[in-house]
């Protein structure tokens, strides 16, 4: 008589084959700025076998070197082109489909660090009457969502721009409290505009089309050609049921949801009874055991 797979054995039937993991950084790496445990021991390992991995967030109010200085505080070793964010991602479409074009961008003075070489239009530009831009891009802009920079996002659009959200999150924790975020503003300018913004963070297919771009071009640690990274051969880990695991499956590539973040037990169950086809791949207590588990 056989036994039943166990949690472990679902885990290493699920990662063979993987070439790649794209691993959410909060929840995932680090919790409220704290490292989870065996996650620095688990980048090294990566690093050692010449497994390529990104971190993914959706964060849009930070520049990746940015990041990539925090993680180093919190004992990650990190380079900000192992990073793909909600704003990386979307200047990385600009650059692709606006290139030399006239941009409009909402967002933080150091996310907008991800936007250098593109030509950006100031707020004063912006609001002159005939101004007309390729695409208007909101991001975390904090305190620059004014009423006129808002009423110029609305009007460009209204010309013809193409409607580009780093991402649609409601709302997120700051020193200072609860703030209201981008979600909202982006939400607004769709309903008075009547038009959908191509969202390129996370649960979005552009984000993780991104993060495959940038996994594809991380060298490999073999000097043998390898051939091109298939969506399906990328692991996502991540702690969020919606945006990580189901975003992910959605755009090809494999879930793998860990307990060491912000949804626990009681928000896998939920899903499942809601949608079962929503399940992840695999689930996991941590990065540790993810790492552990590969071929």
């Amino acid at each position: 008589m056989t036994s039943d797979p166990t949690p472990a054995d679902n885990l290493r039937r699920v990662l063979a084959g993987v070439r790649a993991l794209l691993l959410d950084m909060d929840g995932v790496v680090v919790l409220r700025g704290a490292l989870i445990p065996g996650a620095a021991e688990s980048l090294v390992s990566l690093e050692a076998r010449g497994m390529p991995y990104a971190i993914g967030t959706n964060t849009s109010i930070y520049s990746r070197a940015t990041l990539s200085r925090e993680m180093h505080r919190a004992g990650l070793s990190v380079g900000p082109d192992r990073i793909v964010s909600a704003a990386s991602a979307a200047a990385g479409y600009c650059r692709r489909h606006f290139a030399g074009q006239p941009l409009y961008v909402l967002g933080s003075p150091d996310g907008l660090v991800e936007f250098e070489g593109l030509r950006l239009l100031s707020h004063e530009e912006a609001a002159e009457p005939h101004a007309r831009v390729a695409a208007v891009v909101i991001g975390d802009a904090a305190d620059e969502f004014t009423p006129a920079h808002i009423q110029s996002s609305f009007r460009l659009l209204r010309g013809g721009a193409r409607f580009v959200a780093m991402h649609k999150n409601r709302w997120w924790l700051t020193p200072g409290g609860t703030m209201l975020d981008a979600g909202a503003y982006v939400v607004g300018l769709e309903y008075a505009t009547q038009r959908r913004a191509l969202v390129t963070g996370k649960p979005s297919r552009a984000f993780f089309a991104e993060a495959l771009r940038m996994l594809g071009d991380v060298p490999a640690a073999s000097p043998d050609p390898r051939p091109p990274l298939l969506a399906g051969e990328v692991a996502m880990v991540g702690d969020d049921l919606w945006n990580d695991i189901r975003g992910a499956q959605r755009g090809g590539l494999r879930g793998v949801f860990v307990l060491s973040g912000k949804h626990g037990p009681a928000e896998l169950a939920r899903a499942a009874a809601e949608r079962p086809a929503w399940a992840p791949d695999a689930v996991a207590p941590s990065l540790a055991e993810v790492v552990a588990a590969l071929d």
